[in-house]
């Protein structure tokens, strides 16, 4: 469905390097990290919206570059709530940005705007950021696409809005036919929905693999402060201290330490904040 290959984009502060992953036809990718590590940089340059400085994108089996026009009609991505003229109407609005799809699926999006509670003959302006985000999802729903990209589609919902999303998701690639990524700094929303799990710090892409081989890779272990030795520091991804204790997280192929330690198995937040951590003495 989708393959990115040694995508790279530089800018004075930040430098996108080498990002490559694949994402099969029928799942869910999250796209996870802190903010500023890279994801929105990511789905832009993707999608041509930012033209990255070298890498190859794919999708359904064709260049995007080469390729853009037609592709993005099969392509639905919102990036982040709805930012259009702010005194327009959003019924005007979706008049306007339907034309661009001659796949356009009217009964879809009316569905999409009862099931969000929008109300079209409102202002963009009149929206809280909960219900934009609803809407620039409504639109990019409505024209029957096959991949899916959202940034941070979660952002500014209620957890019960969250959740229904997070469903919506599951709808969507019911089916195998239908592939969505999406980022987020919400791990709690990939430990829902998520198939696999794409881990970016820095600009550079730290783990790409199945959600659940994400978790059973690694390990938390504990212990007292006065075992901590050099060597066992040396084996952690990040770890943390206190007065007394310390805590850990490594690849679980890694623990071969000796002695009087607790052990256990990490969720998405602890991997993302200790991989984001490094040593904290």
């Amino acid at each position: 469905m989708l393959k990115v290959t040694n995508l790279c984009k530089s800018y004075p502060t930040f430098k996108l390097d080498n990002v490559s992953f694949e994402l099969p036809k029928g799942y869910i990718m999250g796209f996870l990290g802190m903010n500023g590590a890279g994801k929105t940089t990511t789905l832009k340059s993707i999608l041509n919206i930012v033209k990255p400085d070298s890498g190859v994108v794919e999708i359904l089996g064709q260049d995007f570059a080469s390729n853009e026009i037609v592709l993005k009609k099969k392509i639905g991505f919102s990036l982040g709530e709805a930012d259009y003229y702010q005194k327009s109407k959003i019924k005007k609005i979706t008049d306007v940005y339907k034309r661009f799809f001659d796949n356009w699926n009217e009964d879809g999006y009316q569905k999409f705007i009862k099931r969000f509670d929008i109300n079209e003959n409102k202002n963009i302006s009149e929206l809280s950021t909960g219900m934009r985000v609803k809407y620039a999802l409504a639109l990019a729903l409505s024209h029957n696409a096959e991949l899916y990209i959202f940034d941070e589609p979660t952002s500014g919902l209620d957890p019960i809005a969250r959740d229904e999303m997070l469903d919506l998701f599951h709808e969507i690639i019911e089916n195998g036919d239908k592939s969505i990524l999406f980022s987020t700094h919400i791990t709690s929303d990939l430990d829902k929905c998520a198939d696999f799990v794409l881990l970016i710090k820095n600009g550079k892409i730290i783990a790409n693999t199945t959600k659940d081989d994400l978790i059973l890779n690694h390990l938390l272990i504990s212990g007292k402060k006065e075992q901590l030795t050099e060597q066992i520091k040396s084996k952690f991804i990040g770890y943390k201290t206190s007065s007394y204790n310390f805590t850990g997280l490594l690849l679980k192929r890694d623990f071969d330490f000796k002695g009087d330690f607790i052990t256990e198995t990490p969720n998405l937040e602890d991997i993302m904040i200790y991989y984001n951590k490094g040593a904290n003495v």
